[in-house]
């Protein structure tokens, strides 16, 4: 897995302007290092397309850092990559209530509206957002209703949604945040954020070249 204290900051702009333009090393990426193969594959939410998973969380600084980044990488990727994010409790209680934050926000409409502002208001801004009363309140305070935010966060599906993606996470060996994984085939590895951006666009790579029908012998002149 990466090393979380060694992960360094570079401006999305940059990140993404180097990884426009770096080829996919598909054939010299080395297993263990740059990625870790998931046998068997796991299922994808959308097949026909190459997923890439994001495992996260609100609370985690590193995501906090990594998540422009990784938006400005996406913005350069063709259009069969989709993003799929997956926040994780790792058993913390806070942790837990901001993924089903997560998933209350994105029933009711209002994850790309509040995605980073929530990661500004607990990293820059330092709030405390990390209980059902606190988060229903700044959902309020940002132009939403706490009444709404509280019935979405208490729902069965938002309960579901967010014991299902901590199982996901256990299930792809998730150990630390964040963990990018590629079409549930493989895990992108690396020590910095450009390294682990750069592996994953080189498994995109693979999966594409995967997901590609096979040509067919030309048919010999009669």
């Amino acid at each position: 897995m990466p090393n979380q204290h060694r992960l360094l900051r570079l401006a999305p702009v940059l990140v993404a302007a180097l990884l426009a333009t770096a080829p996919a090393r598909v054939l010299a990426q080395q297993e263990g290092t740059e990625y870790r193969t998931l046998t068997p594959p796991r299922p994808t939410a959308t097949p026909g397309k190459i997923e890439v998973t994001e495992f996260f969380s609100y609370a985690c600084p590193h995501c906090n850092e990594f998540s422009p980044q990784l938006h400005a990488w996406l913005a350069t990727q063709q259009k069969d990559v989709v993003l799929r994010r997956v926040p994780v409790g790792f058993n913390r209680p806070p942790w837990i209530n901001l993924a089903r934050a997560f998933y209350a926000l994105k029933s009711l409409g209002l994850l790309d509206q509040l995605d980073a502002p929530l990661f500004n208001a607990i990293h820059e801004e330092h709030q405390q957002l990390f209980d059902e009363d606190a988060l229903a309140n700044w959902v309020a305070k940002n132009g939403g209703s706490a009444e709404k935010f509280a019935a979405a966060y208490t729902s069965f599906g938002v309960n579901n949604e967010t014991v299902q993606g901590d199982a996901m996470a256990e299930d792809y060996g998730v150990d630390a945040v964040p963990t990018l994984a590629v079409d549930g085939r493989y895990v992108a590895l690396g020590n910095t954020f450009p390294e682990i951006l750069k592996n994953t666009a080189a498994l995109v790579a693979r999966a594409r070249a995967a997901h590609a029908p096979a040509a067919r012998p030309a048919k010999k002149a009669k």
